[in-house]
């Protein structure tokens, strides 16, 4: 009954890559669960110095923003379809009032955004430490889970101002990054993909969704 009225309230949309999802500034009483494709969420700078990607929601990640104790807020950062998305927008309220009644539930959520935060803390250490060549591997890498090609390696259309916006890099190091990697056989591309090494570059990119069993409360997030 619970899952059944999540879904009843809830709104499948669909978004072409590149489409913004949630504007900077704008009010929402959603929350944002992908059911297919990849978002990404970008950080606006002040004084001309550039957007940035701080993080990516992938297939059966969500986007919660800046607040679950109100109905509504207004956003602080930008998300935007990296590829074509689907997207499921979940009334906070909603939610929040699940989580009240199975507390597990919240407490699956804030295991999930520790864990985000972790991932996104770690990306920072790494920019300020790698080098380009180290960095951009790693990134790569973290893409063949983030955005799967059919054929393997990660989608060709995540772009290189893309991972030149998550890595902290300009476009032309990116471009000159992966060039130099495609000369030595490290990068290969074909008419589906990039694909790199199964053992390219370490990365701690792996934070399962909770499945939902649907007959009784568990400590799983619910998917609509």
């Amino acid at each position: 009954m619970e899952r059944a009225a999540l879904v009843q309230a809830s709104e499948l949309r669909s978004y072409r890559r590149n489409e913004t999802v949630l504007a900077v500034d704008e009010w929402t009483d959603r929350f944002y669960c992908v059911a297919n494709g990849l978002l990404r969420v970008v950080a606006h700078g002040r004084g001309g110095s550039g957007d940035v990607t701080t993080e990516f929601i992938r297939r059966d990640d969500f986007f919660l923003g800046s607040s679950f104790t109100e109905d509504r807020h207004q956003a602080t950062q930008t998300l935007i379809a990296a590829l074509p998305s689907s997207v499921y927008l979940i009334p906070i309220a909603a939610m929040r009032k699940l989580c009240e009644r199975h507390p597990q539930m919240a407490l699956a959520l804030l295991d999930i955004a520790m864990k985000r935060v972790s991932v996104m803390r770690g990306q920072l250490r790494r920019i300020s430490a790698l080098s380009s060549e180290d960095l951009v591997s790693r990134v790569l890498h973290q893409l063949t889970q983030l955005a799967p090609a059919t054929t393997g390696g990660y989608d060709k259309r995540i772009t290189q101002s893309v991972i030149a916006s998550y890595s902290g890099l300009s476009r032309e190091v990116v471009n000159k990054t992966m060039r130099d990697l495609e000369s030595r056989g490290l990068v290969r591309r074909d008419d589906y993909g990039v694909h790199v090494p199964a053992d390219f570059a370490a990365t701690d990119f792996d934070l399962p969704f909770p499945e939902l069993d649907s007959d009784k409360p568990t400590t799983s997030l619910p998917k609509p």
